[in-house]
């Protein structure tokens, strides 16, 4: 029942906004435009389409927002207007009562806000679709107070993402039950993911041990800046951390005029992302344009600040290994061994000829190389991926689809920084330096070193291990163990029998060269 209420509410919110006139009038067919005007009648749609699918998307919920979030970094498939609109979900969601927030964090932390910060801005710098923060002045212990951003899960998250999780699980059987390629997609295994992510995305405390983890991984690069969390003031619903001061990456006029290099700033945010994936296997996963500043602090000036940390992405060697192999191949324009990749996987039928899915490959591909990212419609290359993908029956792999979103982020954020970037040229070296380290001997030394603590405990338990051993295997394995002790002996003495051969052979020769040197004189 509550499935149902939750599609009528969808249904009524895209009427009540004009979301139906606004997909029907971008269509060419001239009776699809007659019908987008027949719907508008009695309607009120003044407003601009931007901002009804801004505010269609907030009335939704916290799932419809993240979803708008990622449409506003694709401004080479969006017109301006609507893009520019989307870009105030990334930070500007209507905030929730000051009120509110204080009793939260005094709720969390057992103490009166007065006890804890000096002073505290009631008025929230940034609100968002999961949290939203404040800027404060955090009591030290030893009488210094400590600039901090404070931030503060909404109240309610829980039980409203819930609702659209149920109606997406359906939406989700209803699509692999019904499209053809419903079970390629694995839409029910996306959804999952989703929602493990999601879930993550409202524990806090868990939020700021993911950026500590990245605040360590990034530190040595000099290219990023993390802020520190608080530990004592962190739980599963307030997270106060380092306050941050820079500027917001998408004021690239600001920076440009503040002396920041652009081209260098795109290039940096290439190279933090690959390292972040293929290095460490641990990455910032929501990384549009309102969680992301640039430093103009002569200390730091120029290094990027990464903010919210509540979607991570990971992968495993094997994940990391694989991708490296199909960049290093693309960027080789080895369209064989791509297809050859698909198929080790399993991405693709074992039946797949290599040769016919090299040419799918090589036609998606190839008309893309060494141009600008201006040059280049992201919405094409998908479009014509997603036809050969049907082609060869290839399967979608869920836990790849942060990944998948986040190098979508990053395309957005180069394409807005320097629209003549070459992402490829400006990655491939980077991945061709990682795959020689995962080969080289530096590599081996390194899981030598890995392992040796493990075997060090191991080789001494040895003898002991294999008496048990011995001792647990039974009659049959007594009996295997006999036959290679009689094998051994056999082989021992035929062993002996030719050294003693050998050794007769060679004493003969002395002897009848002693006889023949005696007959000579």
């Amino acid at each position: 029942m509550r499935r149902l209420y939750r599609g009528f509410f969808i249904a009524w919110v895209v009427f009540r906004y004009g979301l139906d006139e606004l997909v029907l009038s971008g269509f060419d067919k001239p009776w699809l435009a007659r019908l987008a005007r027949l719907l508008t009648i009695g309607r009120r749609l003044s407003d601009p389409r931007g901002q009804r699918l801004r505010e269609a998307l907030e009335c939704l919920g916290p799932i419809f927002v993240k979803f708008g979030q990622v449409l506003s970094t694709r401004r080479d498939l969006l017109p301006l207007d609507i893009a520019d609109e989307l870009a105030k979900l990334q930070d500007q969601v209507p905030p929730f009562e000051s009120g509110v927030a204080v009793a939260i964090i005094e709720r969390a932390l057992r103490k009166p806000i007065s006890e804890i910060f000096e002073t505290f801005d009631r008025q929230p710098v940034a609100s968002a679709s999961i949290a939203q923060v404040h800027f404060a002045v955090l009591r030290g212990r030893d009488g210094q107070h400590r600039d901090v951003a404070v931030k503060v899960l909404r109240p309610g998250m829980h039980a409203a993402i819930e609702k659209d999780l149920r109606l997406l699980r359906m939406m989700a059987a209803w699509v692999e039950r019904l499209s053809a390629d419903g079970k390629r997609l694995r839409p029910r295994e996306v959804v999952a993911e989703f929602d493990k992510h999601l879930h993550d995305e409202l524990d806090l405390i868990r939020e700021a041990a993911s950026a500590a983890q990245l605040r360590r991984n990034m530190e040595s690069l000099q290219l990023v800046l993390v802020p520190e969390m608080i530990w004592d003031f962190c739980t599963t619903e307030v997270m106060v951390m380092e306050r941050m001061i820079g500027v917001p990456v998408s004021q690239v006029a600001r920076l440009r005029d503040a002396g920041v290099d652009i081209p260098k700033l795109a290039r940096d945010g290439v190279t933090i992302f690959f390292t972040q994936v293929f290095r460490d296997g641990f990455f910032h996963a929501d990384m549009h344009p309102g969680n992301i500043q640039v430093s103009v602090e002569p200390k730091t000036f120029g290094r990027y600040i990464s903010l919210d940390f509540g979607i991570v992405g990971t992968l495993t060697d094997s994940d990391k290994d694989y991708l490296a192999q199909n960049f290093s191949a693309f960027f080789r324009r080895d369209y064989k061994r791509v297809a050859e990749l698909h198929i080790e996987s399993g991405w693709v039928p074992r039946t797949t000829r290599v040769d016919e899915l090299e040419a799918g490959i090589r036609a998606v591909c190839e008309p893309y190389f060494d141009r600008p990212l201006k040059e280049i419609s992201l919405g094409m290359l998908l479009m014509r991926l997603f036809q050969t993908s049907r082609r060869f029956d290839v399967e979608i792999q869920p836990q790849l689809v942060l990944l998948q979103k986040t190098l979508l982020n990053i395309e957005g954020l180069g394409r807005d920084l320097d629209p003549d970037l070459d992402l490829w040229a400006t990655a491939k070296p980077f991945l061709e330096q990682w795959m020689l380290g995962q080969v080289g001997p530096q590599k081996l030394v390194e899981q030598l070193k890995a392992q040796a603590p493990h075997y060090a405990k191991l080789i001494p338990e040895l003898p002991m291990l294999l008496n048990n051993f011995l001792r647990n295997q039974g009659n049959a394995s007594s009996r295997v163990v006999e036959e290679l002790l009689v094998e051994q002996r056999r082989t021992n003495r035929l062993l002996q029998g030719l050294v003693y051969a050998v050794i007769g052979f060679a004493l003969g020769m002395v002897v009848m060269q002693i006889i023949m040197r005696v007959r000579l004189f």
